[in-house]
């Protein structure tokens, strides 16, 4: 009897022990990884996102651990030598075998999206561009990742999803368990709008309750965290920063290159004022006419080349600038300019990518709380009145070719702020210039890879072996088994010798 109840005890005790640490132990991390290339007009960039396998109302949680700048211009930049596009990625694909495991290279995903520059030279030269993306895809294909596929993003998608990415940012999908990573963007509409920048395009997208069957080409449709969303969003192309440059200086030289004070048979000069005084560049005709967004001002020029010299006035610069937007012609109940459709604004806007990067640079983001816009403004005016000379010394480690636009460029964010979207003193509270949110960069590419994940299966989560009410029931089976031995064992040796002779 000592035997079988010190054997039943030892069991009983063992198996209290081996359940709970099998049990309680820490389950494998099951983590997925996924890369999209940001193929711009001026450069690309490489992000590494990562995501647990389980997903929650069909949406991965997906985060940014890691960002690569690839040396050189954008892809669109090598339409004269379109074998080079593709290998220009690779350090950045090197980076990223770094950061994600080996034994997972195989199975994470690999995309590039493309936007406006490829957009422009598809316009431009379609064999160009079907040879350079032809270019980027052999490269992608022999990275050890999963190709996914690399095109041309269109300027919708390049909108919703960086109205995503804001928003995801934010906690505006799934408040539950979030924390506000901005605690002053706090939005009277559930979600936030999102306008973004570039060299090429610009978009903006938001969800309006007044979206109305006007104008169902600048509507798109979400599902996202269990919930729809049906947003408002338009890109327009050829009004990114670069190219809003290389319209304004198109519009300038058609209107007044017959003024001109010619040099020689060759060349001519021009005096800008978004350029600051004292400052002086040269361009080729016969290069700035072959740009989609500016051929069709194209027109016979007894010169060869164009000199500019700056003026700084900000004033006769936002003069200039608000040509570009076509306010006359509106044939829906509104519109922002050249006849696109747009509801009223609603909520606050994160504003990113090359809004941020132009008001960062003039100090404009540092502030708490948005700057009034009559702060901003004087900001920009006092920055382009500043001679050439004192502002190439003052930032000599900037590049000068950014340097010297930054004047133009503020003035332009202005203009299309208030010209082109309508926001005035009394609504430009509601934008904020976003730089980053938490660890990762505010963009299109973050909502490009969300949304994508819900094309990858989902997969059971990592359980423990037991489930909860098992795991329940063999603690109480085993502890009532070790009481149980130890009852009878009191019961043997602590009650009467008549009981025990009884007993036995």
């Amino acid at each position: 009897i000592l035997l079988i109840l010190g054997f039943l005890s030892t069991l009983a005790v063992i198996a209290l022990i081996a359940v709970a640490v099998t049990q309680n132990k820490p389950l494998p991390k099951n983590i997925k990884y996924g890369i999209v290339l940001d193929a711009g007009s001026s450069h690309t960039n490489l992000y590494v996102y990562e995501w647990p396998a389980e997903k929650e109302n069909d949406t991965g949680v997906v985060k940014q651990v890691e960002v690569c700048k690839v040396e050189g211009p954008g892809i669109s930049g090598y339409s004269h030598a379109t074998e080079e596009a593709g290998p220009s990625l690779a350090q950045c694909l090197q980076q990223a075998k770094e950061v994600i495991p080996s034994a997972q290279h195989k199975e994470t995903p690999v995309y590039l999206g493309a936007t406006a520059g490829m957009r422009l030279l598809r316009l431009q030269n379609k064999s160009a561009a079907d040879k350079v993306l032809s270019s980027v895809e052999n490269t992608l294909r022999l990275a050890p990742f999963n190709f996914q596929g690399a095109r041309i993003i269109t300027g919708q998608e390049e909108g919703a999803y960086g109205w995503i990415t804001i928003n995801y940012l934010l906690g505006n999908f799934k408040q539950s368990g979030w924390k506000k990573l901005l605690h002053s963007l706090t939005s009277s509409s559930e979600t936030s709008g999102a306008l973004d920048l570039g060299g090429a395009s610009t978009q903006i997208t938001f969800v309006s309750k007044d979206l109305s069957l006007e104008s169902p080409e600048n509507q798109l449709y979400f599902r996202l965290y269990g919930k729809d969303y049906q947003v408002y969003t338009h890109s327009f192309l050829c009004y990114g920063k670069d190219q809003a440059l290389q319209q304004k200086l198109a519009r300038d030289l058609q209107a007044t290159w017959i003024d001109f004070y010619f040099q020689t048979v060759e060349s001519s000069s021009l005096l800008d004022p978004c350029f600051h005084q004292g400052y002086q560049r040269t361009i080729n005709i016969s290069d700035f006419f072959k740009n989609p967004c500016t051929s069709d001002k194209k027109k016979e020029l007894p010169f060869s080349q164009l000199y500019i010299e700056g003026k700084g006035n900000y004033q006769k610069c936002r003069e200039n600038i608000q040509t570009l937007f076509n306010k006359t012609n509106c044939p829906y109940s509104s519109c922002s300019f050249n006849g696109i459709y747009l509801p009223p604004l609603r909520g606050d806007f994160g504003a990113f990518s090359a809004f941020y990067f132009v008001m960062n640079f003039l100090n404009l983001t540092s502030e708490r709380n948005p700057l009034a816009l009559n702060k901003v403004t004087s900001t920009i005016e006092s920055f382009c009145a500043r001679p050439w000379q004192e502002v190439k010394t003052a930032y000599h480690h900037i590049k000068e070719k950014y340097l010297s636009e930054y004047c133009f460029s503020g003035a332009y964010i202005l203009s299309l702020l208030e010209n082109g979207y309508e926001f005035t003193e009394n609504n430009w509270q509601m934008i904020h210039f976003l730089g980053k949110i938490g660890s990762s960069d505010a963009g299109w590419t973050l909502g490009y890879m969300l949304n994508l994940t819900n094309m990858i299966p989902a997969e059971e989560p990592a359980e423990p072996p037991l489930s909860h009410g098992s795991y329940v029931g063999l603690m109480v089976l085993c502890s009532l088994v070790l009481v149980s031995v130890l009852l009878f064992a009191w019961l043997l040796f602590h009650k009467p010798k008549c009981l025990q002779k009884g007993i036995v």
